[in-house]
């Protein structure tokens, strides 16, 4: 491989570094923070772990693994944690954050079974006949991936439409394309609250399901706008296949296993987030659900054992990088704004998405549908940046690699952009409280409460930080290319 292909993987993630970090470093940490340059040292293994995924992608467990043990045993001996210091404060920050680890380790490796079961009914093989033969057959898979999201989790759809791409595209898959399944799966659950991990946590937190429908627009530009040339990525990589074999047999009780494995996941989402409110974190309910149907149904249909090890592996790269962000010490993001939600779409791409989420719900006054597009899309530009693109990459080890996901899905970050400009154009920037009631509707005996002259200042400072962020984000593209 020459020496300027290996480097670009770096030269991306340390564009996006420089760009980010000034952000989170602006949001403000808890004192006292030791730091090289105005930057926390958290941040800088963070970054030098990232750069280690992006290089030795051969490696990327390892790496993520060694760079959680070094960010943990750095905050116990030099620094500290959100709730306490030392060993005791590392387990009380284990104790705050052992649900949501939990819940993606048994959804990641949960459902890399059910595509496994979905694959193996041989369905997949009957939909050339309803597909079309060119390359708007490879677009409407996409599209297809994109409506399943909308009420299947993200993960499960990016499983079945990567399982679906394996067979009628003869296992010889584009890796731009495997980019745009990812891509397609993130944005369609962007606008649902049971679509995606961060608007099922606004759900929770008392948000309107209806204050996030508007991100549908901006998913439905950003997937015309990828989905087009990676269906020609692909088509002129491998054609869609044109007919069904004959005497296809398809396993109908296989089907049935995969649709009691997504019923269960699907009810007890909605069931815990209605009937439990904010009780809905206090165990990982939904994980749960879908290994529990996935037991029950073993004697019916016997799931494939053997690739647990290998989910296994891939869930635990992902839950390293989780664990390692839940660390960083951020404890406010910039002012709510649109270049705030346009920055924290760059951001999710190499910062976990899941702690974002949850400072801005805590922080307030955002467009809830236009954040809900930015941080559910926004993973999709590099493969580790979603739970979705490091379930998809236990299918396609190929995808794992920075430079190879950036290059060929150059197509994603320009369709996040499109999605986002063209939804602030026609919709505009309309922050609300969680009951989405805009503030000026409720203000204290009817003026609003003065901001100091210290809450303007700052204010003034993370406009100034995003305006720069903007300002650097088709570099960031540009060094990807």
């Amino acid at each position: 491989m020459p020496r300027s292909f290996r480097l670009r993987p770096v030269l991306v993630v340390i564009a996006l570094l420089c760009w980010a970090l000034p952000a989170l470093a602006e949001g403000g940490a808890r004192p006292p923070i030791p730091s090289v340059g105005g930057i926390p040292i958290d941040f800088i293994l963070f970054g030098m772990t990232l750069i280690g995924v992006a290089l030795f992608h051969h490696y990327t467990l390892q790496v993520a693994a060694t760079g959680l043990t070094v960010i943990s045993l750095y905050n116990i001996f030099f620094s500290s944690f959100k709730h306490g210091i030392g060993i005791a404060g590392f387990f009380s920050h284990l104790g705050h954050e052992w649900v949501i680890i939990v819940n993606l380790f048994c959804l990641l490796t949960g459902f890399a079974l059910l595509a496994n079961h979905f694959e193996e009914s041989e369905l997949p093989k009957l939909l050339p006949k309803f597909l079309p033969d060119d390359w708007k057959g490879a677009f409407a898979l996409l599209v297809m991936c994109f409506f399943m999201s909308a009420f299947l989790d993200n993960i499960a759809a990016a499983m079945i439409g990567g399982a679906i791409a394996q067979t009628v595209f003869n296992r010889r898959v584009h890796v731009g394309y495997i980019a745009a399944i990812v891509a397609a799966s993130n944005a369609g659950g962007a606008g649902s609250v049971v679509g995606d991990t961060t608007t099922t946590m606004m759900w929770i937190s008392g948000i309107s399901p209806i204050a996030v429908l508007p991100a549908f627009l901006a998913a439905g530009v950003a997937l015309v706008v990828f989905g087009i040339p990676a269906a020609l990525q692909q088509h002129r990589h491998s054609p869609i296949v044109k007919d069904p074999p004959e005497n296809l047999h398809v396993d109908w009780s296989r089907m049935g296993v995969v649709g009691v494995i997504l019923a269960a996941a699907i009810s007890v989402n909605v069931f815990v987030n209605l009937k439990l409110g904010e009780d809905a974190e206090s165990l990982p309910f939904i994980g749960v659900a879908v290994w529990a149907a996935i037991l029950v149904t073993a004697p019916w249909r016997k799931p494939t054992w053997s690739l647990l090890p290998e989910a296994a592996k891939g869930s635990a790269f992902l839950l390293a990088l989780v664990l390692s962000a839940t660390m960083m010490p951020v404890e406010k993001l910039p002012a709510a704004a649109w270049p705030t939600a346009l920055g924290l779409g760059f951001l999710s791409s190499i910062f976990d998405n899941i702690p974002l989420t949850a400072l801005a719900i805590k922080q307030g006054g955002y467009d809830w549908g236009m954040l809900a597009y930015t941080v559910g899309f926004g993973g999709s530009m590099i493969w580790f940046g979603s739970s979705a693109g490091v379930a998809i990459s236990n299918l396609y080890p190929e995808a794992k690699s920075v430079g190879r996901w950036v290059t060929s899905g150059w197509h994603v970050p320009i369709g996040y952009v499109a999605g986002f400009f063209v939804m602030l154009g026609l919709l505009g920037w309309h922050p609300t409280d969680k009951r989405h009631v805009e503030p000026s509707a409720h203000e204290t005996h009817g003026t609003a409460a003065p901001a100091s002259a210290r809450d303007a200042q700052d204010a003034e400072g993370a406009r100034d930080v995003l305006d720069a962020q903007v300002a650097l984000a088709p570099a960031v593209v540009d060094a990807g290319r």
